[in-house]
C-alpha cells in the first residue's frame, strides 16, 4: 500500500487536547474491552485481522435467518459490473406479506476490509423489516485490498440495478428503495446515492447513513481529537483508506464516489438520515456532509449522539443511548415511508 499521507492542515489539535466524554454506560463497556479489541488497524496486522474477523464474525445460514418461518430468505448471484464477478445478494422479508414492499438495500460495515452480508441481517430483520414491513437486500461486495476502488462500489451498484430491474419478481416497489449502511457501509450508501443520481440509475427514496466513513483525508478536527480513543482512530482510518485506494490514496482529484466528502455538488439527492457520535473521529466529516446537503437545498436529518463512540449501539445495545438511537432511526424510516404512501405493520398510515 502507498505510504503517501495527506497533510492534516487545520484539523490538527494540540498535544494536550480536550475531548468530549464518553457516555457513562458506553465508557464502562469500552473500559472492559481488552487491548486486542481496541488495537488499531495497521498495514502490518491487516491480513491477520481479516482472518480473525472472517473466523469470528457470525455468518448465519439462510435457514437460520428464516427464524422458524418468520422470514422468507433467498440468496441470489446476479451479474456484477462489467468485467467483474457475480455479486451475491441476500434477500429477506417477513413471511406472508403481500407486496410490493419497500426495499432497504443494505451495505455492511467493516472498514471496507472486513464484514459480510449475512451477519447484519438478524438485527435489521427484527428492528426494521418486521415493524415497518420492509423487504431487505444485503450485499456481499468485494473487500479491500484485494478489491480496490471502484470495485466494491460497482458491486453495490450492479446489485442495486439488478434489484430495481427485477422488482416485480422480487415483489418490491422500485419507487421505494432506501439505501442504508453503517460505517464503511454508510460511506458506500452515500456514494451509491451520488452514483445513481449521476448515472441516471434507480431512483432512491432515501439514504440511511449511520456513522458513515466519508472522508479519506484525515484532516478534520475530530479525526485528530479522538485518535487513540474509542474503537476507531486515525491510524485505523488511514490503513483502511490506503487498502481501498492503493496508489490513489492522497490523490487531490479523487472522485466523490470514492470518498463522498469530496463531493462539491450534493443537489438532487434523496433525503438523508445522518447519525454519528460526539466522541468519535467521524463526527466532523459527517456533520459537514449533512450541512452540505442543506446548503445544496436538500433534506437531511442529523443526529449527533452525546458521548457516543464509533459503533456504540453494537458495543452496548442495551444502553439508553443505543435504544434512543435505534428508535430515532426507525421513526425516520417510518416517516419516510409514510410520505411515500406506505402503511405501518398495524395497517395505519406509517
Amino acid at each position: 500500500m502507498s505510504a503517501r499521507r495527506v497533510p492534516s492542515g487545520p484539523g490538527r489539535v494540540p498535544a494536550r487536547r480536550a475531548v468530549p466524554p464518553f457516555d457513562p454506560e458506553l465508557g464502562v463497556v469500552l473500559a472492559a474491552l481488552g487491548e486486542e479489541a481496541r488495537e488499531p488497524l495497521t498495514p502490518e496486522n491487516l491480513a491477520a485481522r481479516q482472518e480473525r474477523d472472517a473466523a469470528s464474525r457470525p455468518r448465519p445460514t439462510a435457514e437460520e435467518l428464516r427464524a422458524d418461518g418468520r422470514f422468507e430468505v433467498t440468496e441470489f448471484r446476479v451479474p456484477g459490473p462489467p468485467g467483474g464477478p457475480e455479486v451475491t445478494l441476500v434477500s429477506a422479508r417477513p413471511s406472508g406479506l403481500v407486496g410490493p414492499l419497500p426495499l432497504l438495500y443494505y451495505l455492511h460495515g467493516g472498514a471496507m476490509v472486513m464484514g459480510n452480508a449475512w451477519s447484519v441481517l438478524p438485527r435489521i430483520l427484527s428492528e426494521w423489516a418486521l415493524p415497518l414491513e420492509l423487504a431487505v437486500i444485503s450485499v456481499e461486495y468485494r473487500l479491500a485490498p484485494l478489491a480496490r476502488y471502484p470495485q466494491p462500489l460497482e458491486d453495490c451498484y450492479a446489485g442495486l440495478v439488478w434489484a430495481a430491474g427485477h422488482a416485480a419478481a422480487l415483489d418490491i416497489d422500485a419507487d421505494r428503495i432506501v439505501v442504508a449502511g453503517k460505517s464503511a457501509g454508510g460511506g458506500l450508501a452515500a456514494a451509491l446515492a451520488l452514483l445513481a443520481r449521476d448515472r441516471g440509475g434507480p431512483g432512491l427514496l432515501g439514504q440511511l447513513l449511520l456513522c458513515p466513513m466519508l472522508d479519506d483525508r484525515g484532516s478534520t478536527f475530530s479525526s485528530h481529537q479522538m485518535t487513540g480513543l474509542g474503537m476507531w482512530d486515525l491510524t485505523s482510518h488511514t490503513t483502511a483508506w490506503q487498502a481501498l485506494l492503493g496508489d490513489r490514496y492522497g490523490d487531490p482529484d479523487l472522485p466523490p464516489y470514492a470518498a463522498p466528502a469530496r463531493a462539491t455538488d450534493l443537489s438532487g439527492l434523496p433525503p438523508a438520515y445522518v447519525e454519528v457520535g460526539s466522541a468519535e473521529m467521524f463526527r466532523d466529516e459527517d456533520v459537514a456532509y449533512a450541512n452540505a446537503i442543506w446548503q445544496a437545498g436538500g433534506r437531511a436529518e442529523l443526529h449527533v449522539w452525546p458521548g457516543a463512540c464509533h459503533g456504540f449501539d453494537g458495543l452496548a445495545p442495551r444502553a439508553a443511548l443505543s435504544r434512543d438511537a435505534r428508535d430515532a432511526r426507525t421513526r425516520w424510516l417510518r416517516r419516510l415511508l409514510a410520505q411515500s404512501g406506505g402503511t405501518g405493520a398495524d395497517g395505519r398510515q406509517a
